[in-house]
């Protein structure tokens, strides 16, 4: 009978992959990657690309695929060879669509935990998740079951609110663990950075002078990890006996920076470069809620151009950046072999280098 397995939902992708390596690494598990695909020529494109990084654990390594819309899109998987099950797949765009989100973020989610339910051996599921299912809660944010009376900033993170609150309810009786991630900025602390988002787009924005006011309070905390800390935090959190355990696989709020250290760092890099220093761009300018949806509301008006795309790729997560949060990670802490935080503004610095030495990615 062959050996159970660990099955990763989006393995392919930027942290699912990471994760599988570990697991591939540092134990003599076999991995179940599950990619999405909705033809079998992308299933086959992502297997190989996949497969020829992780060739040297070819034996050891099985592909699925589906899609998460579908009716069963785990379908191509047995129930009885899957052990333990990390669910990464999911829409993290802050500015996804309601309906995407609740298709993908929350139906598909329910898809899998359905999954798992059929699974006989289960010791253990995972669901990835954010530090933003809090929404829009100010204050202390501990490691525990949230309501969604703070409401939220955009769909993604009510969708994977939702999808929590479906595993610690219907799916109660599932070995399962939450694990909010912070948002990763660099894959180390050196600074690389091989899949961006909001943060990377906006300091884009920033760098070439495309938006000059940014929404929000100087003061405001930002919760940042690499995504090596992120991936080894999985790792060894899935190794925990322990079942219905929430993780904030995030730093405190004294170990983090804030908006306004965030601006002052960035622009520090950014004058080093001579072509940045000749278009005697400013800091931005901050503005207060009110005043940035009216912005918002004023370039939507005028349709498509650079200001309006600008002004748009910030608006799903503006909310965020006015609200005071404290983010805990006791259960973190107490269950990692080894914690540490890197120094945040020197994180931020070390991205920003990367990103301006290859000009966001155009000259990796």
């Amino acid at each position: 009978m062959a050996k159970s397995c660990v099955m990763i939902t989006a393995g392919d992708g930027y942290l699912g992959l990471q994760v599988a390596t570990r697991y591939l690494e540092r134990t003599d598990e076999p991995v179940l990657i599950w990619v999405h695909a909705q033809e079998q020529p992308d299933f086959q494109a992502k297997q190989q690309r996949v497969a020829s990084q992780l060739n040297r654990f070819a034996d050891r390594l099985t592909f699925g695929g589906g899609d998460l819309v579908d009716e069963q899109p785990f379908q191509g998987v047995k129930p009885e060879r899957v052990k333990l099950i990390i669910h990464s797949a999911a829409v993290t765009r802050f500015n996804v669509d309601a309906d995407t989100a609740q298709q993908v973020n929350v139906e598909g989610a329910t898809k899998l935990m359905e999954f798992a339910s059929r699974c006989p051996s289960l010791q253990a599921i995972g669901l990835m998740s954010t530090v933003y299912t809090s929404g829009l809660r100010a204050g202390p944010i501990r490691e525990v079951a949230f309501d969604d009376s703070g409401g939220f900033a955009n769909h993604y993170e009510r969708s994977k609110w939702q999808a929590e609150t479906m595993l610690m309810s219907q799916f109660a009786e599932l070995p399962w663990r939450v694990l909010r991630v912070a948002t990763a900025i660099a894959d180390d602390e050196s600074g690389k950075v091989t899949q961006q988002n909001a943060f990377h787009n906006t300091l884009k924005l920033f760098f070439y002078g495309l938006l000059s006011l940014i929404p929000g309070k100087p003061q405001t905390p930002l919760y940042f990890v690499t995504g090596r800390f992120a991936a080894d935090a999985v790792f060894e959190l899935m190794q925990q006996p322990a079942s219905q355990m929430i993780y904030h696989i995030a730093h405190t709020r004294q170990e983090s920076a804030s908006l306004g250290e965030l601006i002052d760092s960035a622009f520090e890099v950014f004058l080093q470069e001579e072509d940045f220093k000749q278009r005697r761009l400013l800091k931005p300018l901050y503005t207060d809620a009110e005043a940035f949806d009216l912005l918002v509301q004023g370039v939507n008006s005028f349709g498509g151009g650079v200001v309006n795309q600008a002004v748009s790729s910030v608006a799903p997560f503006a909310r965020q950046l006015f609200i005071d949060k404290a983010i805990e990670n006791q259960h973190l802490v107490e269950r990692l072999s080894a914690y540490r935080a890197p120094d945040p503004r020197q994180l931020v610095r070390s991205a920003c280098e990367y990103l301006i030495q290859t000009r966001w990615g155009r000259t990796r």
